[in-house]
């Protein structure tokens, strides 16, 4: 969930984006989403006002631009072999991101404004679909080497592992360290071993075979 530290692209358009996505991101961590301005945004990455509503036009789409851009810059999913260390590779990335001051803090402010933004909550789905087709690949691959039931739902066994440390995040002051993310990680495998993400076998199917 974390930025890779790749270089954007360059020109002049790119550099504008640029200042202008790191400035949102300056004042969410600030303000948070009910404080966040165009033009503070303008002001901060010294762009003019008229180039930001030109382009963005809205909180809302700006919100979602930088989403995007968290998305293109994540890095990307582990690939060790095993599904009991793909797994807590992202259970691990996850607790940084969300315990990093900084980016913890953007999360925070992003989910606020999913609730109540109609371009901000789509834009967060499509981040986090793409976050979760990253990492699906490990599970399915688990599948193939038959450590899982055949029809176990991938992309539910990697939402297994992230949701317990977001409610965590969001419910108690309790710290995001690797012994959480690890068993998060563990209990979503051990589920999946068991069979608890296989998809509903269509009526009249026997799931047993």
């Amino acid at each position: 969930m974390t930025t890779s530290g790749m270089q954007r692209p360059g020109g002049r358009t790119a550099r504008v984006r640029t200042a202008v996505l790191e400035a949102a991101e300056d004042a969410l961590v600030e303000v948070g989403f009910a404080g966040l301005d165009l033009g503070d945004v303008a002001r901060r990455a010294e762009v003019g006002r008229t180039t930001v509503y030109r382009r963005w036009g809205s909180v809302g789409a700006l919100l979602a631009d930088l989403l995007t851009d968290m998305a293109e810059q994540s890095l990307p999913r582990a690939r060790t072999g095993s599904l009991a260390e793909d797994l807590r590779a992202n259970a691990r990335l996850v607790a940084r991101t969300l315990a990093d001051p900084r980016q913890g803090a953007l999360f925070r402010a992003v989910l606020v404004a999913a609730a109540c933004d109609r371009d901000a909550a789509e834009a967060l789905h499509r981040f986090y679909r793409a976050r979760v087709e990253e990492w699906a690949p490990c599970v399915t691959e688990a599948v193939d080497r038959g450590e899982l039931p055949p029809d176990t739902d991938s992309v539910e066994v990697v939402r297994a592992v992230s949701a317990p440390l977001y409610y965590r995040m969001l419910t108690t002051p309790d710290p995001l360290d690797e012994a959480t993310a690890d068993r998060a990680a563990a209990a979503a495998l051990a589920a999946a071993h068991a069979g608890a993400f296989r998809r509903p076998a269509p009526r009249g199917v026997d799931p047993e075979g």
